[in-house]
C-alpha cells in the first residue's frame, strides 16, 4: 500500500485540514463481509441472507479540528435517495458545503478529498480551487492525495465506524429514521473528541514518516 504524508516543506498544520468523504449506510445494517470473521474448529456452515438491492443512504461530511460540516444526504429533486456523480457532487459543494463553510472560522483551511472520479473531474477541481486556491489536497490538485491511502483519514479510521456503531442501535425500519439517527449521532460528537482524533492523525503521520511508509500495525 502506498501511504501519503504531508511534505514537510508545505508546513500544513493538521488542525487546519478539512477531511471529506462519502459513505453508504444500508437500512438493513449491512457490513462488508470482508470485515467479519467466524472462528470455529469445524466449518460452521453459516450464511447470511441480504437483499439483492438493499435500501441505503449516501452521506457526505467533512471533519476538522474545529468541528464537522454535514451530514449531507444525496437526494434528487423529488427527495429520493441517490448515489454520487460529478454533477451531484458539484451541486453539493455549491449549494451546501460552501455556504456551510462561510458559517465557520475557516480562513486558510485546507480541503482534502480522495481520488474518486466525481471528485476529480476538471469542473470539480476548478470549483474547489475557486474556493481554496492552492489549499487543495486531491488527485489532480495542487497537493496530490495518493491512491491507497484512504484509511489514513480521520473519517475512515474513526468517524464512519463510530457513527455506524450507534445508528443501528434502535433498529431503524425506514430511511428517514436512519437519517434522523445519523444526524443525531453526529450532532452529539463533542469538540474534545475531535481534538483527540486529530492528535491521533498526527501520530499516524509521525509513524509513517519514521517507517518510510510501511504498513501500520
Amino acid at each position: 500500500m502506498t501511504l501519503w504524508a504531508i511534505p514537510s516543506s508545505l508546513d500544513i498544520s493538521s488542525w487546519r485540514i478539512l477531511f471529506s468523504y462519502e459513505a453508504h449506510f444500508w437500512l438493513n445494517g449491512y457490513v462488508n463481509k470482508q470485515n467479519c470473521r467466524i472462528w470455529s474448529e469445524a466449518n460452521p456452515q453459516v450464511y447470511v441472507e441480504t437483499p439483492l438491492h438493499p435500501e441505503k443512504l449516501t452521506v457526505w461530511r467533512a471533519l476538522w479540528a474545529g468541528g464537522i460540516i454535514g451530514p449531507y444526504f444525496f437526494k434528487n429533486d423529488e427527495g429520493h435517495k441517490v448515489t454520487v456523480n460529478g454533477d451531484r457532487y458539484r451541486a453539493m459543494i455549491t449549494n451546501f458545503f460552501i455556504p456551510e463553510l462561510n458559517n465557520h472560522d475557516a480562513q486558510e483551511l485546507w480541503f482534502q478529498q480522495d481520488g474518486a472520479t466525481c471528485h476529480t473531474a476538471r469542473a470539480t477541481i476548478d470549483l474547489l480551487r475557486n474556493t481554496f486556491g492552492d489549499r487543495l489536497i486531491s488527485r489532480f490538485g495542487p497537493v496530490n492525495w495518493r491512491p491507497g491511502s484512504c484509511d489514513l483519514t480521520p473519517l475512515d479510521y474513526f468517524l464512519w465506524g463510530y457513527v455506524k456503531s450507534l445508528v443501528y442501535a434502535d433498529k431503524p425500519q425506514t430511511l428517514d429514521h436512519l437519517e434522523d439517527n445519523i444526524r443525531r449521532v453526529i450532532a452529539d460528537i463533542r469538540p474534545k473528541m475531535l481534538e483527540k482524533v486529530i492528535e491521533n492523525w498526527t501520530s499516524r503521520l509521525d509513524y509513517i514518516r519514521a517507517s518510510l511508509g510501511s504498513h501500520m500495525p
